[in-house]
């Protein structure tokens, strides 16, 4: 992986924590934390670009063997905010992780089939009433099919078998289906990437990418990058933004270093983070679903995301911290408003502020068809939102919040 490439150590939160100055990173289940304390300076404060590694998909059942119609089926149930007709008529993978038992205790296994072994068909114009489609039932219309016949077939044995794993050890499991067709830029230009889960694999590679640049030019803050799983379904998990997981992380960085419970509150006050998150970019077919006067445009550059009423964590302090990055990173800034007569999503960023009483900006880079299975953003903003988020953690003012 690009961390450990560029000399990051993988930490056990089980183990003793390194007392040395260096890069480290840790996972707990979908999550990472990764940091570099090399600058070593006793009070450094935080510079966190935050993020999240889930997406909107269709998730496997405890008990998915199914059969209709003389077809075996496998059964799905949405994850988050799915856009359930983009997961209709494509070929699907499955990924995810496996508990296997392993002589008295338990291992971990990672499961990718990349291969085409599941699909969700859409049923036929000529059979809906009125031609215009059906409204899909989530627990009837999503269930896939897998093969033909009628005789007993287990998928999560053949999972197990892919794997390499005897399906008796397997005790437990949480597996999702992924769209095959491979990312492509497009446009007439190339202008335009065409990929899945930008929302908000976007933020993960951006941030990865600033972090990796602030490591080689170090500041006189200690750089964190956070990425939390099961934003989409509200981040209440052992290693969802709701967890201990970032707070835990950051005090044993000051203790790591020799500073004790004071030294980590004066740290975290004078700490800001920035809740990256995907940005929606106003439809050229829809603009009337938009704030008529905060206009996104695909390659305007980052996105600073404002909500008067707190679904997202930004204010004025923050707004100008990432508007300095902006500006010390040379590209341009985009301000976005969600219209005040429709609902409007949120992050992890009111949820990191409110646990660790971090100031908190959030940001993003834009895209259209945000929670389809295939979205839509500029290539030129992934370089744009990436400076801008590494400008953040390598601040060439004052580094307080």
């Amino acid at each position: 992986m690009q961390l450990e490439e560029a000399g990051f150590l993988r930490v056990e939160e089980t183990e003793a924590w390194p007392t040395e100055p260096g890069r480290y990173y840790l996972i707990r289940g979908g999550s990472l934390v990764a940091w570099s304390t090399e600058s070593d300076l006793p009070g450094s404060p935080f510079r966190i670009v935050g993020g999240h590694t889930d997406s909107p998909n269709l998730r496997v059942k405890q008990h998915p063997d199914l059969e209709s119609a003389g077809l075996q089926m496998v059964g799905l149930e949405p994850y988050g905010g799915a856009w359930l007709n983009s997961w209709l008529d494509r070929d699907l993978g499955i990924s995810g992780r496996l508990s296997v038992r392993d002589g008295n205790g338990l291992r971990e296994v990672l499961v990718k089939v990349d291969e085409p072994i599941l699909r969700v068909p859409q049923l036929a114009i000529h059979l809906s009433e009125d031609r215009k489609g059906v409204t899909l039932d989530p627990q009837r219309h999503v269930n896939a099919i897998w093969g033909v016949g009628n005789s007993p077939r287990s998928f999560l044995g053949y999972v197990a078998e892919r794997e390499g794993v005897d399906p008796s050890s397997v005790l437990g499991w949480e597996l999702m289906t992924h769209d095959l067709a491979p990312s492509a830029v497009v446009g007439v230009e190339n202008e335009l990437v065409s990929a899945p889960r930008l929302d908000n694999q976007g933020t993960c590679y951006a941030g990865t990418q600033a972090l990796l640049a602030a490591v080689e030019n170090p500041t006189a803050v200690t750089p964190v990058l956070a990425l939390f799983d099961h934003e989409e379904v509200g981040s209440m998990s052992d290693r969802g933004a709701f967890s201990d997981l970032l707070t835990t992380v950051l005090e044993r960085i000051v203790l790591g270093r020799g500073g004790g419970r004071e030294e980590f509150l004066r740290t975290m006050a004078g700490s800001i983070c920035a809740s990256g998150d995907m940005a929606h970019a106003t439809h050229p077919n829809y603009p009337d679903r938009h704030e008529p006067a905060h206009r996104i445009e695909l390659g305007g550059g980052p996105v600073l995301k404002v909500n008067q009423n707190l679904r997202y964590a930004t204010d004025s302090a923050g707004a100008g911290a990432f508007a300095l990055a902006c500006d010390q990173a040379g590209v341009p800034l985009q301000r976005y408003v969600h219209r005040a007569d429709l609902p409007c999503g949120s992050t992890i960023g009111p949820i990191t502020a409110s646990r660790t009483g971090l100031s908190t900006v959030d940001v993003g880079a834009a895209q259209l068809a945000m929670h389809s299975s295939r979205e839509l953003m500029s290539a030129s903003d992934i370089t744009a939102y990436s400076d801008a988020l590494a400008a953040f953690l390598m601040p060439s003012g004052p580094v307080s919040a």
